[in-house]
């Protein structure tokens, strides 16, 4: 089965997001920015935005993203990607969906649903969409 990894395009804020995310999941930043990328001089960009950043989550996941250059046309936030995650325990959930709703929007609180799972979703400061999901079924 190959891995899903979700990749997050921002418009010049990708750095601060990671590091936001870092903040939330812990993990070691990889950054890579246009100012590594060799050039034949077609095409500007501001050096310090991030080329490539990755975050490892853990069991093989990880968070990617990129400040998209403005020669590579204007950053729109859309509301038809979120990204999921599945905590360890409903307290991880819990402090999870708290950090990453500091400064955003709640669309459906964090709570026990019908279908058997602690859920919430929300748009971080940064417009990504999440969507924290503790499956209630592995408790013993």
């Amino acid at each position: 089965m190959p891995e899903i990894n979700p990749y997050l395009n921002f418009g010049g804020n990708c750095e601060e997001a990671f590091r936001f995310y870092q903040s939330v999941f812990g993990g070691e930043l990889s950054i890579n920015r246009f100012s590594e990328m060799p050039s034949d001089g077609s095409f500007e960009v501001d050096g310090d935005l991030v080329m490539h950043v990755s975050l490892p989550l853990g069991q093989g996941q990880i968070l990617m993203g990129s400040d998209r250059p403005d020669a590579m046309g204007p950053t729109t936030r859309g509301d038809n990607v979120q990204v999921s995650i599945s905590p360890a325990s409903s307290e991880e959930g819990k402090r999870v969906f708290d950090a990453l709703a500091d400064g955003g929007a709640v669309v459906m609180p964090y709570q026990a649903t019908f279908w058997g799972a602690d859920y919430g979703e929300l748009v971080d400061r940064f417009g990504i969409n999440w969507m924290v999901n503790y499956d209630t079924s592995q408790e013993p």
